[in-house]
């Protein structure tokens, strides 16, 4: 749970910072020089990300790699966002990490690695068939959700993007993870099958 509600929080920072952004502009005048409610929000998302890697590495001993890398783009692309008062770099960071995300795992794939293995083998073991195609469709999920936020981004409104970004993103992500389910439980290595590997 915890690891869920510091992958959530700054999300739940960022729609907040968007939603009542004048609100908090006027009640911190500081907050007035970063700029409107997306770059208010863009900054506090920040903040919220940093705060949240930092909690995970303290409770958890270790940064995961996902949650790190996102947060370095999240950092650099919400620098330039505020600097050069141009919400476009904020909002291609998702298209930026999955696409990372995607190219990465079916680069592996290309090369013979099932890369998601390594990333998720403490949390369960699959035979190496179920890592390939996990991995193949977490390779696949991860472009689309690329493509789906430019598609969205380009063609709505901020608050239409944040709430997307908030509300949409996250459930899709849930549900084709449970989704996935049927391939762990008939690819998963029981205790016997992995001691003898």
């Amino acid at each position: 749970m915890l690891k869920l509600a510091l992958e959530l929080g700054p999300l739940l920072v960022f729609f907040f910072g968007n939603l009542r952004g004048e609100w908090l502009a006027s009640h911190f005048p500081a907050l007035t020089a970063v700029g409107g409610p997306l770059f208010i929000a863009t900054a506090l998302f920040m903040a919220a990300t940093v705060l949240s890697l930092i909690i995970s590495k303290i409770v958890f001993k270790h940064l995961p790699i996902m949650p790190f890398v996102s947060g370095v783009v999240v950092l650099v692309f919400g620098s330039l966002s505020i600097w050069l008062q141009d919400d476009t770099f904020i909002k291609m960071k998702p298209t930026i990490v999955n696409a990372l995300f995607g190219v990465v795992l079916l680069g592996g794939l290309a090369f013979g690695k099932s890369l998601l293995g390594y990333v998720f083998n403490a949390a369960f073991q699959l035979d190496d068939e179920g890592w390939r195609k996990l991995t193949l469709r977490w390779g696949v999920f991860f472009l689309f959700l690329a493509v789906l936020n430019e598609a969205v981004w380009r063609n709505f409104s901020n608050d239409v993007w944040v709430n997307f970004k908030v509300w949409g993103t996250m459930p899709i992500t849930i549900l084709f993870t449970l989704a996935q389910m049927p391939l762990i439980m008939k690819h998963s290595l029981d205790k016997g099958e992995e001691a003898g590997k």
